[in-house]
């Protein structure tokens, strides 16, 4: 499916953050990108989405021919409905005996040693999780029928209880979803929003099957309703086009696909990042014979986002999201609350903190004109280090007095001066980041030094040189646009859709059974993208086992092949160090992931030949390194042409962000504008 050479077509991708929302608008027939960002409106995300999309249509208005939009949106609705315990009204609908399998859990505790740890309540409270008797044993043989008098009894109950949606989750449905089924049929009839565990997982674990059921029923009507709130927004406004969501497995869905899966859709946002990171990556070291072998750092406003990609972004089913197993593919991201906006306090003991909380866009940090809390970009802007006038390219003005005055008011309780408790923020949050950054790297088993730290978000250039010394990655990559390229990376996205299904087979199953096996959930893929308008030579299918040693716990994916022993004999000792070629191996379950390829927009180098061109200086900033001013010459980033090569320390300022390189640093511009900065100095050890 070729999303290129229709005239007067673009594509728009949407990102919203805590703090801003970003914008990139491609045009394949020009291959003209462009970006901006605006602030987020919390309260209602679609105001700055519609304020945005009427930006982009203004600049095309004057054309004579209809504009028609492509528009990825990475959405945080269903993140934040689940983080803030703000999601649907939901019941739960259990086999007899299994209503609080949502409650017990596993008897792992994330805090071991925390004697007053106290769990997140279950989403769907105890009043409203019910029972019905049916019974499927193991081999998907029914025992026990569904007792349609008790099932109309039960309905019964449920539309008194003023429900939003209702999770079913029955024994063994995965191998028999006929009693799923039948109840959601019968749900379905008074107007109730309903999800399956056959279809939403149709795996094996009890809990986890029922916790990714309910988060699913939890935040889908929240993400509809946005979703339907959008739709109607931009019909009214005559904006012709499609949307689709990005999810959080690095592809994007439909409209309609979206509204019945949020829990797909979770991580959205850090997961169109990674999409991004990866392909300019892998463009731009394409010219390098390099492999790609990145640690991404993606600092906003609210958070940091961290992952390593080897070759290509890591796919897992064990995320846990604000205390819910969610076991659906997500992108590998590890998610931290340290951002431009973390506000900066005093603890119980007396020691400097820095986030989770954050500022925010409202109020949002103290510099912007409305916060009174001090933040990391305030004390960025009080030390000199965030150049106030080239602020989104001079379009947000911001205060430094302010930021004086909110820092100077945590400055008295720590009995600092305000530039220490500023040059306290910003190690305190670069501890933060990179305790982060090493249990993606370090307590995986990859060693730092072998990787480039890929940096973006608005707010990642102005740490990630010192980063990357405190890890010892020997260089830091920063694309053009790094502070929009989560919206980017969504405009990169192809459609993908993932299946699955548990099946318990021995390792010694013969290639020809395995395959039969699995050919039912290729043909749904086959058939699900081609319905969104894919050629079937668009369409990939990537067929891939979870396979265990006879007696594990948990499994690894591989991709089928002839010769599974071996396979998975590799990948285990590359994970965790040993294998076991003797024992015998088991097949769990089944996996499709398919795929329909996008035309991707193209990033062409300028110019290839490197000549030296002369450097031009935009001023010199007085810029506090430490405790002593240190004048720094300051760049604007667009005049920088390919070839250009800088020395640190120095400031390099673009309309979106601004990049620190530090004292011994080299920085390169390369032909796609990325900035190569070599870090020469500081700890290169683990």
């Amino acid at each position: 499916m070729s999303l290129a050479n229709r005239p007067n077509e673009i594509r728009i991708g949407i990102d919203i953050g805590g703090t801003f929302t970003d914008f990139i608008v491609y045009r394949p027939d020009s291959e003209n990108i462009t970006s901006f960002k605006l602030l987020s409106t919390p309260e209602n995300p679609a105001i700055a989405v519609l304020t945005g999309l009427e930006q982009i249509l203004g600049q095309y208005g004057r054309e004579q021919q209809p504009i028609t939009c492509d528009i990825i949106h990475g959405s945080t609705v269903a993140t934040n409905a689940l983080l803030e315990r703000k999601g649907a009204r939901t019941a739960l609908i259990t086999t007899k005996g299994f209503r609080d399998v949502l409650q017990i859990g596993r008897q792992n505790r994330p805090s071991l040693y925390d004697l007053f740890y106290q769990p997140l309540p279950p989403l769907v409270p105890a009043d409203l999780r019910f029972e019905i008797r049916e019974r499927i044993d193991q081999h998907g043989t029914v025992l026990e029928d569904i007792n349609l008098v008790e099932l109309d009894a039960l309905i019964q109950q449920l539309k008194s209880r003023e429900l939003e949606a209702v999770a079913v989750c029955l024994l063994f449905s995965f191998l028999h979803p006929d009693h799923e089924a039948l109840i959601a049929e019968r749900l379905r009839e008074p107007g109730l929003f309903v999800c399956l565990s056959s279809q939403i997982l149709p795996e094996y674990r009890e809990y986890e099957r029922t916790s990714t059921t309910v988060v699913n029923a939890y935040v889908s009507p929240i993400l509809d309703k946005y979703l339907s709130h959008l739709e109607k927004a931009l019909e009214k406004r005559n904006i012709a086009g499609s949307i689709k969501i990005m999810q959080s497995n690095g592809g994007c869905i439909s409209l309609p696909a979206a509204r019945q899966n949020g829990v797909r859709c979770i991580l959205s946002g850090p997961a169109g990042g990674l999409v991004g990171a990866h392909f300019v990556a892998r463009n731009s070291l394409a010219d390098q014979d390099a492999r790609v072998k990145i640690i991404t750092f993606d600092m906003g406003g609210t958070s940091t986002d961290v992952s390593l990609i080897e070759d290509e972004p890591s796919v897992t089913t064990e995320s846990i999201i604000g205390g819910a197993p969610i076991r659906v593919p997500v992108l590998d991201i590890h998610t931290i609350g340290a951002g431009g906006g973390s506000i900066a306090h005093v603890d119980a003991g007396g020691a400097l903190r820095v986030g989770p909380q954050s500022a925010g866009a409202e109020p949002g940090p103290a510099c912007y004109g409305r916060g009174t809390l001090p933040t990391v970009t305030d004390a960025n802007l009080l030390l000199g280090r965030l150049p106030a006038e080239y602020f989104l390219g001079g379009k947000m003005a911001l205060s430094i007095e302010r930021a004086r005055l909110a820092i100077e008011s945590l400055a008295e309780r720590l009995s600092l001066s305000p530039i220490e408790t500023a040059l306290g923020i910003t190690e305190v949050v670069n501890a933060n980041m990179e305790r982060a950054l090493r249990v993606i790297s370090v307590e995986r088993g990859y060693d730092p030094r072998d990787f480039t730290l890929l940096s973006f978000g608005g707010a990642g250039g102005l740490h990630c040189s010192s980063l990357a010394k405190r890890i010892g990655s020997p260089r830091v990559f920063i694309p053009p646009l790094a502070s929009t390229l989560s919206a980017f990376g969504m405009i990169a996205s192809d459609l993908i859709k993932d299946y699955t299904q548990t099946v318990m087979l021995s390792g010694g199953t013969p290639p020809k059974e395995i395959a039969a096996a699995i050919q039912p959930l290729a043909e749904r893929g086959l058939c699900e993208i081609s319905s969104e308008g894919f050629e079937e030579k668009d369409i990939t299918l990537a067929r891939l086992l979870d396979i265990r040693y006879r007696g594990q716990s948990y499994e690894l994916s591989i991709p089928f092949s002839d010769d599974l022993h071996t396979d998975f004999d590799k990948h285990h000792q590359k994970t965790y160090g040993y294998c076991r070629p003797e024992a015998p191996i088991e097949i769990v379950n089944l996996r499709v992931r398919a795929r329909g390829a996008v035309t991707m927009p193209q990033l062409k180098p300028q110019n290839t030949g490197y000549a030296k061109k002369p450097v031009k200086l935009a001023g010199t900033r007085h810029v506090y390194l430490s405790t002593a001013r240190t004048p720094l010459p300051l760049y604007i980033g667009e005049a920088l042409p390919p070839g250009s090569h800088l020395s640190g320390p120095a400031l390099i300022a673009r309309q979106d962000t601004t990049v620190l390189i530090e004292t011994a640093d080299e920085c390169q511009i390369d032909a796609y504008g990325n900035m190569w900065i070599d870090v020469m100095s500081g700890n290169n050890g683990l």
